[in-house]
């Protein structure tokens, strides 16, 4: 019983020693990896090929159902240009190549291009 007595007083003598402080323990605080820039693949306009090839490579390259490859290839043809999807740098360089190269083989002279979006 005595004993017992004791190891209450020292661990109250303990707990009531120990540092009085306000100060809270900091918080973990977690960082978001940035977004990578976005980038516009734009096509340019020609005189050239034809519509039809141009909704074909559209729908085969950028994966736009047919309506929206035709509102694309109108707008470009009336505006002189048009913005067709928008993708990370990598990707949207690539596709820009692909489909450049791709109309390049058939004899066309179609564009597309990137650029940095605002």
């Amino acid at each position: 019983m005595l004993l017992e007595r004791i190891l209450r007083a020292s661990r109250s003598a303990i707990r009531s020693a120990g540092p009085q402080s306000d100060t809270k323990p900091r918080s973990a605080t977690v960082t978001k990896p940035a977004r990578p820039p976005l980038h516009k693949v734009i096509l340019v306009n020609d005189d050239f090929t034809p519509r039809d090839f141009v909704v074909r490579l559209l729908k085969a390259e950028f994966r736009v159902p047919e309506a929206q490859a035709q509102v694309i290839m109108l707008t470009a043809h009336t505006k002189g240009s048009c913005v067709v999807a928008v993708f990370t740098r990598e990707i949207a360089e690539e596709k820009a190549n692909r489909a450049t190269e791709f109309a390049r083989n058939h004899g066309y002279p179609l564009l597309f291009t990137t650029e940095p979006e605002e």
